[in-house]
């Protein structure tokens, strides 16, 4: 007899759904031997804890007795956490957009009993609305054309695999590349003048774009590139995207100004935002970017580090039942918890209106009052914040979704792992070290194998190559920020992982799921952007630095093998690229920058007075570098400080004084 399975599972999301009437399976063999020896088709229902319309669905559908009822007579039902598994979750979100509907989730799929998608949408509601046709007429509909129309749903499972197995295989063949210069400019213009991010709505951080004009307008010399990012984070931080009174970014925002979020705060956005906030103050010396970082560590060290010292997922959009609840406010409720006096005086720095700014509440931001104020005032606004997290922390709390994700650790891990040495905040480095030892016990499958993901003293999901890539940046982070050659060598065997168990060797590049995942139907390979940024991306980054610590000629063929792989693909959609892009200009040419001895505090502060975006930078006591690399053998000859800023393998002359560093680093960056 059938039954809801997911009680079984470690998932938070799959655990909300345990109790449905409907009989669901997760992703397994289990599931998929159900389907063939049923012959049903298979509905996918894909998801993640955060989710606001999952949640919507979950409670219109699949606690609805009547429409579990017709899927469980119709369908073999599976859910999918798409954070648990994200290769299961981007081969049928590829299938929806080669269907010409546009992605999101809750994803909705259906297979053959094969596990091949035929057809598909994202959310529907359980009565027509929305110019949605309701849920059980989409199922009535399906179930008709998968018994009676055995041909079309064929045709159109071999057309959707096809094209997915194309992807992959169409990267191949050396073209020549964008003008990077000319494309930075003309995303720049793209970009909103008085809010920053792309114009229009909704508006997402959107990393790889912004690391990109951030890096091209370092290299080119482009200030408008430079002040479109600046602009972008200095509204992200004063806008209602970003929580005032506990730290921490949302993941976008439903309109142009930055206003109203969609409420989830997931790891990956604000490790990334974090590491671009970094680069940008290193440049600007902003303070806001400062606060902002601090306090959004803050944030992470006091809600989201989870078991064994790893970071946590997400947090949920949705508490009682409401988006949003727990992060809104009333003037009403603003006054009796901070007196009039105080209110006004809060009101006017953080749009508190009677009427409010979001469904009669209160989106607390600084939009309309960007410029911080007076030492005195920013302190008396910080006592104020703290009494209002104080009673904020009465409130029913959003679902906290505390599974260990070995990729978006790598990537927190290396934002964290910059910012304590550009901040000099040892701590930092301290909670990095620690989440990384969480990766490497918890999620160990033996060898150097990963899992993908742990929770409640169980790892699962095989590891992408993103948990890899991620993870060697987070291994050369740590390097960089402690010289312990154990984090170098980490990042060289997860290398030779990937080489083994995720190359293309016949058309270059990285495939998404291992040769060795056997529950995929295809094996996607992509080097486009997404809410994070491509393995491909990021490794290439990896493979630049590793050739350079190194001296390894085999580090640098992979890494020119990988850029000319995904040429074409690069060729015909550069601003999907803008990760790869970014990292391809370090070809060639990585630049190294190391301080040697401590007697000199000025070159330390030179060392981090500058952006140098992907820099490979050392403040060593010592200095105990890799035999291969061109540092190897420096020191401080004198006993004074010393500095040393090597492009590729060539090192310039050594330098003590705190200005001529700076002046090596500029020429170096050009």
């Amino acid at each position: 007899m059938s039954e809801n399975r997911l009680k079984y599972e470690t998932s938070p999301y799959l655990l909300q759904h345990q109790d449905n009437p409907v009989h669901w399976w997760a992703w397994g063999p289990e599931a998929l031997a159900e389907a063939k020896r049923t012959g049903k088709p298979i509905l996918l229902s894909v998801g993640y804890a955060a989710c606001h319309w999952c949640h919507v669905m979950a409670h219109e559908s699949f606690e609805d007795a009547q429409t579990a009822q017709v899927m469980n007579d119709l369908f073999v039902n599976i859910k999918v956490d798409r954070e648990e598994r994200p290769d299961i979750d981007a081969i049928y979100m590829g299938a929806l957009h080669r269907l010409g509907e546009q992605g999101g989730w809750p994803l909705t799929m259906f297979l053959d009993s094969e596990a091949k998608p035929f057809w598909g949408g994202t959310y529907f509601p359980r009565e027509s609305r929305y110019g949605r046709p309701s849920f059980t007429a989409v199922l009535l509909r399906i179930a008709e054309a998968y018994q009676n129309q055995p041909e079309n749903v064929r045709k159109n499972t071999e057309a959707l695999v096809a094209s997915l197995r194309d992807e992959a295989q169409s990267t191949g063949g050396a073209v020549a590349g964008p003008d990077v210069r000319s494309l930075v400019q003309a995303i720049t213009r793209a970009v909103d003048r008085e809010h920053g991010g792309i114009s229009g709505a909704p508006k997402f951080p959107q990393w790889s774009i912004f690391w990109l004009l951030w890096r091209g307008g370092i290299r080119f010399g482009d200030e408008a590139a430079k002040t479109a990012v600046v602009t972008t984070l200095t509204n992200i931080c004063q806008g209602g995207i970003y929580d005032h009174l506990g730290g921490g970014f949302a993941r976008y925002s439903v309109d142009e100004y930055w206003l109203v979020p969609h409420f989830e705060k997931m790891l990956y956005d604000n490790a990334l935002l974090i590491d671009l906030m970094t680069e940008a103050w290193r440049e600007t010396k902003t303070p806001l970017f400062k606060v902002r970082i601090a306090e959004t560590v803050e944030w992470l060290k006091r809600e989201m580090i989870g078991e064994a010292g790893g970071f946590a997922a997400s947090l949920d959009a949705d508490s009682e039942g409401e988006e949003g609840k727990f992060y809104v406010w009333s003037a009403q409720e603003i006054a009796e918890v901070l007196g009039a006096e105080d209110a006004a005086f809060f009101a006017r720095i953080y749009g508190v209106k009677p009427e409010g700014n979001f469904e009669g509440h209160t989106i607390l931001n600084r939009l309309d009052a960007q410029a911080l104020l007076s030492e005195a005032e920013e302190a008396r606004l910080s006592d104020l914040r703290t009494k209002l997290l104080e009673r904020r922390s009465s409130r029913v709390r959003p679902g906290w979704d505390d599974k260990i994700l070995a990729d978006w650790n790598g990537l927190m891990i290396a934002a964290l792992a910059r910012a304590s040495s550009v901040f000099d905040e040892p701590e930092w480095r301290t909670i990095a070290e620690g989440a990384f030892t969480c990766v490497t016990t918890k999620l160990s499958a033996g060898g150097d194998r990963l899992y993908h993901s742990y929770r409640g003293g169980v790892a699962k999901a095989p590891a992408t190559a993103s948990d890899y890539a991620n993870m060697i940046w987070a291994a050369l982070r740590l390097y960089q920020a402690t010289l312990s050659e154990s984090y170098l060598e980490h990042a060289k065997r997860w290398a030779d992982v990937l080489d083994r168990h995720y190359l293309d060797d016949a058309g270059g590049g990285y495939f998404t799921a291992a040769d060795d995942t056997s529950d995929v139907v295809v094996r996607l390979k992509s080097a486009s952007d997404d809410a994070t940024p491509s393995a491909n991306a990021i490794h290439l980054s990896n493979l630049i630095a590793l050739a350079a610590l190194t001296g390894e000629a085999r580090y640098d063929d992979r890494a020119n093998e990988l850029a000319a792989s995904f040429s074409g693909a690069v060729a015909r959609a550069p601003t999907g690229h803008c990760g790869l892009i970014a990292a391809g200009l370090d070809l060639g040419r990585a630049v190294q920058v190391a301080v040697i001895g401590s007697g000199d505090p000025s070159l330390a502060a030179a060392l981090y007075s500058l952006s140098v975006p992907a820099a490979l930078e050392f403040l060593s006591a010592s200095g105990s570098f890799s035999p291969g690399s061109p540092l190897a053998g420096k020191g401080a000859p004198t006993g004074e400080s010393t500095a040393y800023v090597c492009t590729g393998p060539v090192c310039g002359a050594p330098v003590q004084k705190a200005e001529s560093l700076r002046q090596e680093i500029l020429i170096a960056r050009g």
